[in-house]
């Protein structure tokens, strides 16, 4: 470790921990994410630092949060593979399922499958350790030894290239049926 950054953090950094806090507690959606990002906020301070100490620490720390919460705000856009929020869909027998219904989502779920094998590795193990293991952010970098930021790239990337495959997979099943759905809108309205 780098004794001097350490001792320039603890200096000049962990004093305003409150403040970055009370900061995240009143821009953060979910508060239970509040000691993560600030977490991360460290992070990318301590590793900056590590190449050139910020003129005003207190301004770069605010920044650095900001820029964090705006990452992951774009981030939180672009796809949530996210299936517990069906939950009450899946509390039916499964005779109560449609034949169309089950075979629509076995196709989704191929779509899915074929688009995680043609990730790359480090993105596929991301992915599911982030996504399916609910590691947290640090803990996937420690089990598969790579620096947070390189994981938030693969995740980044591999949910992408997930989202693009899904949607690309039902504009090729919606052409027909939006094409009428869109004709008798205008032939009514």
């Amino acid at each position: 470790m780098n004794t001097a950054l350490d001792e320039w953090f603890a200096a000049e950094i962990l004093p305003h921990e409150g403040a970055l806090t009370r900061y995240l507690k009143r821009v953060c959606s979910n508060q239970s994410d509040v000691a993560d990002i600030r977490q991360d906020v460290y992070i990318r301070i301590y590793e900056s630092a590590g190449r050139a100490r910020p003129n005003l620490p207190k301004a770069f720390m605010f920044a650095t949060a900001r820029n964090l919460m705006a990452d992951r705000a774009r981030r939180g856009r672009i796809v949530s593979i996210d299936y517990t929020q069906d939950l009450d869909s899946l509390n039916v027998l499964v005779d109560d399922i449609s034949p169309e219904r089950r075979l629509s989502s076995r196709q989704e779920l191929r779509v899915l499958s074929e688009a995680l094998d043609g990730l790359s590795d480090n993105c596929r193990s991301v992915i599911w350790l982030r996504r399916v293991e609910g590691l947290s952010q640090r803990e996937a970098a420690q089990r598969l030894g790579m620096q947070e930021g390189t994981l938030e790239s693969h995740l980044c990337r591999g949910l992408r290239t997930l989202a693009e495959a899904v949607f690309r997979s039902e504009c090729v099943d919606e052409p027909r049926s939006g094409a009428r759905g869109s004709e008798s809108g205008t032939e009514h309205g």
